[in-house]
């Protein structure tokens, strides 16, 4: 029987994943000096990597592959959830649901999971510098509900959809626990957002340790390790992966006429949870 131990680390691309995952690692590693950006994935493994595709596959693998990457998926998922760990902690933007008949994140192998998210007017400038595109080419894919981001080299292909839907088929169910975080709440008081997260993992929050973790995975000590080492998650087409991680600067920013498309595409979950 399949155990339920997979605990997702959720978000749409660009919303504040990797800095949640730093404050988990700093915080259950207990280190003395701050864990190294490029070993933050022993925390756990992404539902994305090709080399576990490949290992499905026992052999060739193109990541790029929809149709190959959604029939391996299953396989790949149960492979993580069969390790013998009590909790697996795996990072998606996947949205929840159904694609092709496949189910993108099986609540029989679910634990639960934090979700979190960005406001759209911030996330679309950090997504656009990341993958060498423009605002407007943001804006325009997180509306697509066929929106995927292909795969490369070390990456599969995300089934990652529009915004507003991605929000819901994760803020929304029923079928495992979730909490469900803002970047910007976690950035005005990364205590109170943390100790949530650390109560769901089942984790004892000491204060302390969380102060220590806190400092530890700060904007600017990522941003030197990065300068200093590289960071493996940084994409080929931008310069560097730890830019600015503000909150606000959408909004002083952005276009008056992309911000008026974000809100015509999305209003009601922005309304939801506070962007409006």
């Amino acid at each position: 029987m399949a155990r339920r131990n997979l605990l997702w680390l959720a978000s749409y691309p660009k919303s504040g994943n990797t800095w949640t995952r730093v404050l988990l690692a700093n915080y259950l590693f207990n280190a003395k000096t701050p864990v190294p950006i490029n070993q933050v994935h022993r925390l756990g493994i992404g539902d994305s990597v090709a080399e576990t595709y490949r290992r499905a596959a026992g052999g060739r693998f193109d990541p790029a592959d929809i149709k190959a990457t959604l029939a391996l998926r299953p396989k790949v998922l149960r492979g993580i959830a069969a390790n013998g760990a009590d909790v697996n902690f795996v990072k998606t933007h996947a949205r929840r649901g159904r694609l092709a008949g496949v189910e993108l994140v099986p609540p029989e192998l679910t634990r639960a999971a934090v979700y979190i998210l960005r406001d759209p007017h911030d996330m679309v400038l950090s997504y656009a510098r990341h993958y060498g595109g423009t605002p407007e080419d943001a804006v325009a894919a997180m509306a697509r509900e066929d929106h995927i981001v292909l795969g490369e080299a070390g990456s599969a292909v995300q089934f990652v959809g529009n915004w507003s839907r991605h929000v819901e088929s994760w803020t929304r169910t029923r079928r495992f626990p979730v909490v469900v975080i803002r970047y910007e709440d976690l950035k005005a008081d990364p205590a109170a957002g943390f100790a949530r997260i650390l109560e769901l993992v089942g984790v004892p929050v000491e204060a302390e340790r969380l102060e220590r973790a806190i400092r530890f995975s700060s904007f600017e000590e990522m941003q030197r390790q990065e300068a200093a080492h590289g960071f493996i998650e940084r994409s080929a087409r931008a310069e560097r992966f730890f830019a600015r991680g503000e909150s606000g600067r959408g909004r002083r920013e952005l276009s008056p006429e992309l911000a008026r498309r974000i809100a015509e595409a999305h209003g009601p979950v922005m309304q939801e949870h506070g962007y409006l």
